[in-house]
């Protein structure tokens, strides 16, 4: 009874005290869909924090930290260090156009660079479809904590039905403003709990000096710097680091962010707090993932993802697992609200508004976003009672996909559309080398030991490229 007390408190405190006053607001599309571009730099950087790692961070992590060891925690938080220089070369200019054009979603700044319909459409479709996978990693996620929290008492099924239709009742009240209110109180607590739990589960197995040297004498390769089963050489180091700069500013929910900054000087700050805070968060759920093979050893594919809350149940008390796990829950929620939001919106203006046989008022609009809400959190529903082998995979086909848009946008930001032909080419063939080889089809020994996603990066920039000139000045 006390995990039920303690998630219903939680979740009802979090999510009510962001819907409190949102409602009285004008229901606009800039208002609904971006908070009015009113964002100062801490409420925007928790936004974009929490709406990039959530489910990822909190089992992802864990498992992969369980599966190949420390190895992961330098190679993300690096990583995502790195992706942060994306927001001054997307970002800001993004910022810019959207200011100047009103611009709201991703496809609007790609239309209005090149005025490529087709061009544009097809970036959409992309962009949405690659991220529905990313979109139910967060169901998956809540299902299986909560599952792992109440005992099974709520089965996995159950779990995600009940989290799907609790958000989809959270984004259709409140937008983005309630989104970004959320995201603020979630990135706090978030890292205060996985303090808390890093700290307490040490203490429980002896101290963290004692848990890793233990973990380290029972998988020393955990330790090391290529990880278990030398799952990273220098090539595969390489092909990680410079592959978050291309991914991350795809997201749509990250994208949109970009606009709503209150103003460029606001964006900057947000993308150093990026680079930096990751570094020193990023091992806490890596580290108890370490530490699950002296409690739950011998895990293999879904079951490592689920290591955290196994851990927690086990080397904590209850009302404690269930606070951490609640919180990671409502983290989950955090990115699937932002995730369902930025779809909902580019599926109502890319694809309804321009093709409608007359102008829909705001009203209308903003009506439409929340019937789109309700149909894309069914779809990742859908998806979540299949998901892939581990949570790190399902994120990374999700990522692979996202990153072949990355050239689009760079060329569509600093040249001018020659041909749509090309842009259009390349993201068609890029996205059948991914699926060639995902499932086979193409011999990785082409990409010479390099992660295949990098092939599939420069398949695009160098097809795209032929499509654009050099802008006049």
């Amino acid at each position: 009874m006390t995990v039920y007390i303690i998630m219903i408190s939680y979740l009802g405190f979090t999510f009510w005290g962001s819907l409190w006053g949102v409602s009285k607001k004008e229901a606009t599309p800039e208002s609904y869909f971006l908070a009015d571009r009113n964002l100062s730099t801490l409420r925007l950087f928790f936004t974009i924090l929490a709406t990039n790692f959530s489910a990822f961070y909190f089992l992802g992590f864990a498992g992969e930290g369980y599966k190949i060891g420390f190895v992961h925690y330098l190679m993300m938080s690096m990583g995502t260090a790195f992706a942060s220089i994306s927001f001054f070369i997307i970002g800001i200019p993004a910022w810019h156009l959207g200011k100047k054009y009103g611009h709201i979603t991703p496809t609007e700044l790609i239309y209005g660079q090149t005025g490529s319909r087709p061009l544009a459409l097809l970036f959409s479709i992309v962009m949405i479809v690659f991220t529905l996978p990313y979109l139910a990693l967060q169901i998956i996620g809540g299902g299986y904590i909560l599952e792992n929290i109440t005992g099974g008492d709520i089965s996995y099924a159950l779990a995600i039905i009940l989290l799907t239709v609790f958000t989809i009742a959270y984004v259709i009240i409140g937008g983005m403003e309630s989104v970004a209110k959320t995201d603020l109180k979630q990135g706090i607590l978030v890292i205060l709990f996985m303090t808390l739990a890093v700290l307490w589960i040490g203490s429980e197995l002896g101290g963290i000096q004692v848990a890793n040297q233990k973990a380290y004498e029972l998988v020393p390769d955990l330790f090391s710097i290529h990880g278990g089963g030398d799952a990273y050489d220098v090539k595969r180091w390489i092909s990680f680091l410079i592959f978050w700069i291309f991914c991350i500013p795809m997201f749509p929910q990250l994208f949109m962010r970009f606009y709503i900054a209150k103003d460029v000087e606001h964006l900057k700050k947000s993308a150093l707090l990026y680079a930096f805070i990751p570094l020193v968060i990023s091992i806490l759920p890596v580290m108890i993932g370490i530490w699950g093979h002296l409690s739950f050893p011998g895990l293999e594919g879904k079951a490592s993802d689920q290591i955290l809350p196994m851990m927690l149940v086990e080397h904590s008390q209850d009302w404690f697992a269930a606070i951490v796990m609640t919180g990671a829950i409502a983290a989950f929620m955090s990115t699937l609200d932002s995730q369902l939001l930025a779809l909902s919106t580019m599926l109502t203006r890319d694809f309804y508004i321009p093709f409608a046989r007359e102008k829909p008022s705001f009203k209308k609009e903003v009506f439409i976003g929340r019937v789109m809400v309700g149909l894309l959190a069914l779809i990742g529903l859908l998806i979540s009672f299949n998901p892939f082998d581990t949570i790190f995979d399902m994120g990374k086909m999700a990522f692979s996909g996202l990153a072949i848009l990355f050239p689009i946008a760079f060329w569509s930001i600093y040249k001018t559309l020659r041909n749509s032909f090309w842009p259009m080419l390349a993201i068609i063939i890029s996205i059948l080398i991914l699926f060639g080889f995902y499932y086979g089809w193409i011999d990785k020994k082409i990409c010479l030991g390099f992660e295949s996603f990098l092939v599939v990066i420069l398949a695009s920039f160098s097809i795209s490229s032929l499509g654009y000139k050099k802008r006049p000045r």
